[in-house]
């Protein structure tokens, strides 16, 4: 079955059969479809379901899904007789159709998230249905000169097309069910970063994507996503939390009967400044009393399950206590002294008093009791320990940590014999706060490996590599700031591996990436939380039990299979919220709105507020009132709820007629019971009709205009600090499409932030060209609703780019820049520079310059000169690049991305502007038009990315991390580029690279330089993607690639790690 490339172009598309004549069916088209106008297919796929039984799936390039049946001649199953062309149901244009044998329909979108399906049923008795039948027979009854008729030309006619196939209106999803989806961020418009929520740590991006109907705005935050699955208050503020798992025989022989070696935990116990609270955790989770054998009236500094028969330690101030078969044994404190930290295992512990001294515990497998195996004097008071997980196979932990408050971290030895020796110690740059020792599964399958982490008091982590066998710490530990505050560590497992929990000004998690070779750290997106620890149970297999002020709250990481990024490796670590947009986003800017009185020009400064303003148009399409008026339901769900309703309504009434009315007041009673039982039961039905609402949701493409020229577009008014709530929604007149937006402060306004917006009536692209362009004033009205101020109506061409510049306004008009001052009616003309290349497509200003990026001639520099009241060029760049978005970096240099997927930094030279000023007054005897008189800009950096690069900016993502050029791409990559600090780095990096252009593998067989030079010579930029493949090399090429560098594989792992740090 092999559709004819050329006729798939057309209304009716055949499909030639082997033993078959010519078969030509008409394909269902939408009511409101111009009958001039024919259906595109774009994708097709054939299903096999047995051995003579096969159907295709054809989608249209509105989105609409058909299915194709052929039948076959009863006497022989070879010869096709006909076809049958039935609506599936409208999905989301794609590239393919993917259908798979449980029944599943995977749509890789074109633009948007990628959307998986489940078929309800695949026989379309009552879907809109063509045959081929009815289109032979049409032809053959024909009467308007058949003998003059050819068939080709009878069915080439998109006008024949619409009178023979059946019309439909596209409505929610009837056959297919949405299951799950992908997202997908292509494609990108643009980009803007800055922590513009008001309660976070960190900022969020913020991109504009999609296209059409699906069209999303969306908020991107650097960390794993996080479910809170349960929060309570306490009676205080807690100083620590703990889980104990059930170390019960019982709960030990349930485990092994369900092969499920974890334990779940038992209790948590949270600690008070002179009190200790202990929760039973079960079904529910209570409170329990002196039943549990805690003491009650002191904090608790460590605790831990001791054994397997179900004893319990618990260590506080004044001594450790030994909970076993419900009696306490209790070891005391020498004299007047207090433990000051502790920390135990389910075999060990060890404690700290005042002064310096440790103490180590462990447990006796004979007798069951915990005794005092070893004292002894580190020489400085001690502020944090850990004494280790116990490894599978083994009964203790080898080593213990411990922290002293003369910034020294020591690794003491537990094996039988050496108790208590010092193995190493390193400095550290701050007081340690916590310490946690932990087993990570080693490189290439290898041997565990111990880790070490230590949180500082400075709001920075620690983590180095500990020698299992001798205990030495690594000489190159790895450092990261985390927050303001000290930071907390704890071990949690999460995907069924070790990790480690940080807290600080935000919550982090450390865990190794074996895949990659590398350790990733990500950011929990939670508010900040105090203590913490891990959490596992029936129901919750990989939890954390955390406390933020008076609340203690159980959470959940969000892994892959949740459908949000996890922590898996840094390009996982972000999780996003979208909202839906009713176009094409073009830009999007930031305004300080603020309230004002009696409609004065004067704002508070002190009572701003942060709005993003977006832009959205749709070129062939009609806008929203105008759908309105033909019929057209983008949601398409009111008929589906409406007759839901009735059937409801019509069921109730059968009930109510099969009641018969002797018996109504014996039946009273129970009305009234089943009254409040179905009270609840439409609460619940509320939430799955929701679900079912979601589930059949589909995103319909509107009417298809008959002519060029239609444009549907407004302007969106959104609250970043509400979850980017759409505060106003401004509809634009008929075929006005609004494509830049900028916020403009007029020094005649007082300051007051002004949306400007430049728009373009009856703009058709190819040939380009509008009917009136504008530039459009808004206000808004306490940062809730824009207000219209005035409109101006230019000339020369669309308005493609605006930006503020000295308290005016600077516009890109076609080939011309001009200068506005605002005015009572409308914007009042200043100066302007014409004979530009082609046309404006970005802006940028600062001080007297104005970087403008033309869209086929690269960037031009201009200067304003007040006194003379004019703009000049001051430079251009030789090289022709088609500009697609722009980054000022300094005065004098900016950083450009053009269609060809480049992106390059230019700079202006050292004294080009110095003739830009007319001072003597004579400029114009001597100016000259000549290309070669005017000063090239100097390219500093070139580096092919392989994709359109549609927006950049400059920030900063984490707290105390350097500024990067962050950029977003047509088809949803977001990249950075991370400036060097020192020439030690760019030589260390370009060595690297050049060893991984020999050594690293190349699934594509491209030679990575000639890729990075596809369009013009690398220069000044390293590949990062490159650089970050050593970590997947072999233990020996990492060694061999080391060697050659004059490093070790360690450093040059800290070194990736630390770069990657100062970014994310």
């Amino acid at each position: 079955m092999k559709p004819c490339q050329h006729l798939l172009k057309v209304s009716l598309p055949p499909i030639r059969i082997k033993k078959a004549t010519k078969i030509i069916c008409a394909i269902p088209r939408r009511k409101l479809h111009p009958a001039h106008k024919g259906v595109l297919v774009t994708t097709i796929t054939v299903h096999r379901q047995k051995k003579s039984k096969f159907f295709a799936l054809a989608q249209s390039e509105l989105g609409d899904v058909y299915k194709i049946t052929l039948t076959l001649d009863p006497s022989d199953k070879t010869v096709v007789r006909g076809m049958i062309v039935s609506l599936l149901d409208t999905l989301p244009p794609g590239n393919a159709l993917n259908i798979s044998k449980s029944g599943m329909l995977f749509l890789p979108a074109e633009f948007g998230n990628h959307v998986l399906y489940q078929f309800e049923r695949i026989d379309l008795e009552d879907a809109p249905t063509c045959t081929s039948e009815e289109a032979t027979a049409a032809y053959l009854d024909d009467e308007s000169n058949p003998k003059i008729w050819e068939e080709a030309k009878f069915y080439a006619s998109s006008e024949r097309a619409s009178k023979l196939a059946c019309s439909f209106t596209p409505t929610m999803l009837q056959n297919l069910r949405k299951i799950y989806e992908l997202d997908n961020l292509a494609p990108a418009t643009s980009i803007l970063v800055g922590e513009l929520a008001g309660n976070e740590v960190s900022p969020q991006i913020y991109t504009l994507n999609g296209r059409g109907p699906r069209s999303t705005l969306r908020i991107l935050r650097h960390g794993a996503a996080v479910t809170e699955l349960a929060v309570s208050d306490l009676p205080g503020i807690p100083g620590a939390v703990y889980t104990i798992q059930d170390n019960t025989e019982e709960a030990m022989a349930k485990r092994k009967n369900k092969k499920n070696s974890r334990a779940y935990d038992k209790y948590i116990v949270v600690s008070f400044a002179d009190a200790t609270l202990v929760l039973s955790v079960g079904d529910t989770v209570e409170e329990m009393g002196k039943e549990s054998g805690f003491l009650t009236n002191a904090p608790t500094l460590a605790c831990s399950a001791l054994g397997h028969d179900g004893g319990i330690c618990q260590v506080h101030p004044a001594g450790v206590r030994h909970i076993h078969k419900g009696r306490a044994k209790q070891w005391h404190c020498p004299g007047l002294k207090r433990i000051e930290c502790a920390s135990a295992n389910e075999s060990q512990v060890i404690i700290a008093l005042a002064g310096g001294e440790v103490i180590y515990f462990e447990l006796d497998p004979i007798s069951g009791n915990l005794t005092e195996s070893k004292t002894k004097d580190v020489g400085a008071d001690v502020c944090s320990l850990d004494v280790g997980t116990v490894q599978e196979g083994r009964s203790r932990s080898m080593f213990a940590c411990v922290g002293c408050r003369d910034q020294t971290m020591r690794v003491v030895s537990l094996a039988p014999g050496k108790l208590l020796d010092q193995k190493s110690s390193a400095a550290l740059p701050a007081r340690p706060h916590s310490v946690a020792l932990q087993y990570v599964p080693g490189s290439d399958g290898g041997a565990d490996e111990a880790i070490l982490t230590v949180g500082l008091d400075d709001g920075s982590s620690l983590r180095a590599g500990v020698d299992p066998v001798t205990g030495a710490i690594s000489s190159s530990p790895a450092k990261r700031f985390l927050g303001a505050r000290p930071v907390s560590v704890s071990r949690i497992t999460l995907e069924s591996g070790p990790a480690t929990l940080l807290l600080s000004s935000r919550p982090w998690i450390s865990r190794p990436d074996v895949a990659g070779g590398t350790h990733v750290t990500a950011p929990l997106s939670y508010a900040p939380l105090d203590h913490g620890c891990s959490f596992t149970s029936e129901a919750i297999r990989e939890g954390i039990v955390a406390t933020a002020g008076t609340t203690l709250r159980i959470l959940s990481v969000e892994g892959e299979g949740g459908g949000s990024a996890g922590v898996g490796s840094e390009e996982e670590a972000f999780n996003s919220n979208k909202v839906s947009l009713r176009y094409t986003p073009r830009q999007m800017c930031l305004l300080a709105a603020g309230s004002s009185a009696g409609g004065a020009a004067t704002v508070d400064p002190n009572n701003k507020k942060l709005v993003l303003a977006v832009v959205e148009s749709d070129y062939n399409d009609f806008g929203e009132e105008e759908k309105k008026a033909m019929g057209f339901d983008a949601t398409a769900s009111s008929a589906k709820s409406g007759s839901k309703k009735k059937e409801k309504k019509g069921d109730d009434d059968d009930m109510a007629m099969d009641v018969d009315s002797d018996e109504e007041e014996d039946k009273k009673e129970d009305k009234e019971k089943e009254k409040k039982e179905d009270e609840e039961d439409e609460d619940e039905e509320d939430e799955e009709d929701e679900d079912e609402k979601e589930a059949r949701a589909t995103p319909i493409r509107g009417p298809v205009p008959p002519t060029p020229g239609h444009w549907g577009s407004c302007i969106r008014l959104v609250d970043p600090a509400d979850s980017c709530s759409t505060l106003d929604c401004m509809e634009m007149g008929r075929n006005e499409a609004a494509l830049c937006c900028a916020a403009v402060r007029f020094h005649s306004r007082g300051g007051e932030a002004l949306l400007a917006v430049g728009t373009v009536t009856g703009m058709t692209m190819n040939p380009l060209r509008c009917s009136a362009s504008h530039v459009v004033l808004y206000r808004v009205v306490n940062g809730e609703r824009l207000q219209l101020l005035h409109r101006t109506k230019v000339d020369d061409g669309p308005v493609l780019a605006l930006v503020h510049f000295q308290g005016r306004l600077l516009v890109g008009i076609g080939r011309t820049l001009r200068l506005y001052e605002m005015g009572k009616r409308q914007l009042l003309r200043k100066c302007e520079l014409r004979g530009l290349p082609t046309y404006v497509k970005t802006l940028q200003a600062a001080g007297d310059r104005a970087y403008v990026g033309d869209m086929l001639q690269s960037m031009q520099f201009v200067r304003y000169d007040s006194t003379a009241n004019r703009l000049v060029l001051v430079a251009n760049d030789r090289t022709p690049r088609p500009i697609t978005c722009q980054e000022l970096l300094d005065l004098n240099t900016v950083a450009v991305g053009d269609k060809f997927g480049n992106v390059s930094v230019l700079r202006l030279p050292r004294g080009a502007d110095a003739a830009a000023v007319d001072t003597s007054g004579t400029r114009a005897l001597w100016d000259s038009s000549r290309e070669d008189s005017t000063p090239k800009l100097e390219t500093l950096c070139h580096y092919h990315i392989g994709e359109v690069v549609t927006g950049m900016t400059r920030a900063s993502l984490v707290a105390g991390g350097a500024e990067s050029l962050i950029y977003v791409t047509v088809t949803g990559r977001i990249g950075a580029l991370v400036p060097f600090a020192s020439r030690d780095d760019v030589d260390f990096y370009t060595r690297l690279e050049g060893c991984l252009r020999t050594d690293a593998s190349r699934p594509t067989g491209r030679e990575p330089q000639a890729y990075r030079s596809y369009y013009a010579p690398v220069k000044h930029v390293v590949d990062g993607d490159l650089c970050e493949n050593y970590g997947k090399l072999t233990h020996d090429e990492q060694k061999k690639i080391a060697e050659r560098l004059d490093r070790t594989v360690g450093e040059i792992v800290k070194k990736l790690e630390d770069t990657r740090n100062a970014l994310l």
